[in-house]
């Protein structure tokens, strides 16, 4: 009788170290997601401050420009843990373009007519898809 309670506690410790390491590996996708997005925000930032430097010739642009690009790849490193490198390169790259258009629109008076628009829109449902069709992965 001792046996089978035993055996019991087991069984369920177990399954409670399976649900456990379950939600600990969704986790870890879900927090290298939003590293992703960071990268991508950050890519974002050092791309439009390119255009600020004027070539790496002003200062303060400058700095601000090597230093988002270092973030942006560090964030990048950290979600390719998780996930793999093509999902995240290609996401990586299209919030970069997909937000750099929208700030080269906002900020530098850039074109914003309809076959830009629906091109961009186009990049977000890749990336939309991608998130959505990658498996979760270590």
């Amino acid at each position: 009788m001792m046996l089978i309670k035993f055996q019991i506690i087991l069984f369920t410790l177990s399954k409670q170290v399976k649900i456990y390491k379950f939600f600990l590996k969704y986790k870890k996708t879900n927090m290298a997601w939003i590293n992703l997005f960071i990268a991508g925000l950050f890519e974002v930032a050092w791309a439009i401050g390119l255009k600020y430097s004027h070539g790496f010739t002003k200062l303060y642009p400058s700095i601000f420009t090597i230093t988002a690009y270092i973030f942006s790849i560090v964030f990048l490193s950290f979600a390719v843990k998780s996930l793999p490198i093509g999902t995240a390169y290609a996401v990586w790259t299209g919030i970069g373009a997909v937000g750099t258009v929208i700030l080269g629109i906002m900020l530098l008076g850039e074109s914003s007519d309809l076959p830009r628009i629906i091109c961009i829109l186009l990049i977000l449902t890749g990336i939309v898809g991608l998130k959505l069709f990658t498996p979760n992965s270590e």
